[in-house]
């Protein structure tokens, strides 16, 4: 058994980490406030431009535009959105294995918006071409028109042939989601015949040139989605770090018990064995 010092230098230092997990607790939660306040408000319209793009492109039929077709060589992109600091649980690991999963390191490059997402892709052998690592505290529109520039001035150039968005989906405050999001080529829903018959759609018609028209379009749509993606992407980091702090507390708190416990033991095993050692000293005198 441990000795009742050990004992009570563990607790000691449990309750000063549980002290700081505490802290963080509050921190999270205060800018969970926030982020999900934003989150929800950039929902409809972050939803609202990926079905209002798709539906305009379903129903341009016959359009050649490199931004439907894509690039007939080159990497698939990735914008890989996660934290600049860990203690989130499993915020960050969920979407590194995401893309682990669907994308394999020498056909795909990194777009990276976080430190940890970056460094765990980086060691696992995927080549980082772009860091926006420091978006992630305070995410703006301009911050993501401007990595929305980078990505389609490569895509333009032939360096890319896809571009993939993977993010947090921020549900509510217990449920977030990784999630993976096609942006280009753009992915035109399969009709369905039924629908089709029963309610006959007009062809799209564009007051300017087609291209012209999508080149406007898209890069909106996309610089959209990617502000979309960093605003739900923070409220789900902020959740996950609030809900492992919450149980971290809470499993220092089950510690600190055990500890007190064990030290409430030890202290009774030695008042034992010193009551014994002065009878067994009184009856020996005696």
């Amino acid at each position: 058994m441990a000795s009742m010092r050990d004992i009570k230098r563990r607790k000691g230092s449990i309750q000063s980490t549980q002290q700081i997990t505490k802290a963080m607790k509050l921190v999270s939660t205060v800018k969970l406030q926030r982020a999900r306040q934003n989150a929800e408000n950039s929902a409809d319209y972050f939803s609202c431009m990926y079905d209002t793009v798709t539906s305009i492109l379903a129903m341009a039929e016959g359009m050649q535009h490199p931004f439907l077709t894509g690039g007939k060589s080159g990497k698939k992109a990735v914008i890989v959105m996660t934290s600049n600091r860990g203690l989130a649980g499993g915020y960050n690991s969920n979407i590194v294995k995401l893309v682990t999963a669907g994308f394999a390191p020498e056909d795909t490059v990194i777009y990276a918006v976080g430190k940890k997402g970056r460094d765990s892709l980086a060691h696992k052998g995927y080549e980082v071409v772009a860091d926006a690592s420091e978006v992630v505290e305070q995410p703006t529109y301009p911050d993501a028109m401007a990595l929305s520039e980078r990505v389609l001035s490569d895509f333009a150039d032939g360096k890319i042939s896809e571009i993939y968005l993977a993010y947090t989906h921020f549900k509510n405050t217990v449920s977030h989601i990784p999630t993976l999001l096609k942006l280009l080529p753009v992915e035109i829903p399969e009709k369905d015949e039924s629908e089709e018959k029963a309610v006959p759609v007009a062809p799209m018609n564009f007051e300017m040139d087609e291209e012209e028209a999508l080149d406007m379009l898209i890069p909106k749509y996309v610089t959209s989605l990617i502000y979309g993606g960093l605003v739900e992407a923070i409220a789900s980091e902020n959740g996950a770090r609030m809900q492992a702090m919450d149980s971290a507390t809470s499993n220092a708190e089950e510690m600190i018990g055990d500890l007190t416990l064990l030290y409430n033991r030890a202290r009774q095993g030695s008042i034992t064995q010193e009551l014994t050692e002065i009878i067994a000293g009184a009856g020996a005198i005696s």
